[in-house]
C-alpha cells in the first residue's frame, strides 16, 4: 500500500513537471503583462506565477478531466485581482511607471485586455471569470485598446518667459 502511494506521488509529480515545462512560459508572459513589468525584471509576475502553480499542484488530483492550464490561469487572475486591490485600493487606479507599454492602463484594463486579447477568452467567459457583466468587459476592453492606440498626450510645457536682450 505504501509503495503504491509512493508510485502515485511520483507519477503525480512527473505529470505536474510536464505541465509546468509546457505551460509556464505562457503563464509567466501572461503574469508579466498583468503586472506591466519588464520581461527581464518581473519579480511580481514570478511570484504570482509561483503561487498559482503551487495552488494548481495542491489540487492536481482533484479535477480529473479538468484543464490544468485553465485552473492555473484562473488562479493567476484571481491572485492578480487581489494584489491589485491591496496595492492600489482599487482595480481602477493607474500605475505611474512608464516602463511597460501596458503601464498606462489601470489594473482592470490590463486584466481585461490580457484575458480577452492575449489569452483569447470570449467576452461572456471573461465576464464570468472576472465576476462582472459582459457589457462592462466590452466597454473596458474597448477603452483599453483605444488608450493603447491613442495614448494621452503629455501636458503642454509650461510657458517660458524670455528676458529681452
Amino acid at each position: 500500500m505504501r509503495e503504491r502511494r509512493a508510485s502515485q506521488g511520483v507519477r503525480r509529480t512527473r505529470e505536474f513537471e510536464t505541465f509546468v515545462a509546457g505551460a509556464s512560459g505562457r503563464l509567466l508572459h501572461t503574469a508579466t503583462l498583468l503586472t506591466a513589468e519588464p520581461v527581464d525584471a518581473n519579480p511580481r509576475a514570478r511570484l504570482l506565477l509561483t503561487l498559482a502553480l503551487a495552488h494548481t499542484y495542491a489540487s492536481w488530483d482533484r479535477p480529473h478531466g479538468g484543464d490544468p492550464y485553465d485552473s492555473a490561469r484562473r488562479q493567476l487572475i484571481a491572485r492578480f485581482q487581489r494584489t491589485a486591490w491591496h496595492r492600489y485600493g482599487s482595480l481602477r487606479r493607474r500605475r505611474a511607471s512608464p516602463d511597460h507599454v501596458l503601464a498606462g492602463l489601470t489594473p482592470q484594463e490590463r486584466l481585461i485586455l490580457v484575458v480577452r486579447l492575449y489569452e483569447g477568452i470570449a467576452e461572456e467567459q471573461a465576464a464570468a471569470l472576472l465576476g462582472i457583466p459582459a457589457e462592462r468587459v466590452q466597454a473596458v476592453c474597448a477603452r483599453a485598446v483605444a488608450t493603447l492606440l491613442h495614448p494621452p498626450r503629455d501636458p503642454a510645457p509650461a510657458r517660458v518667459e524670455v528676458a529681452p536682450s
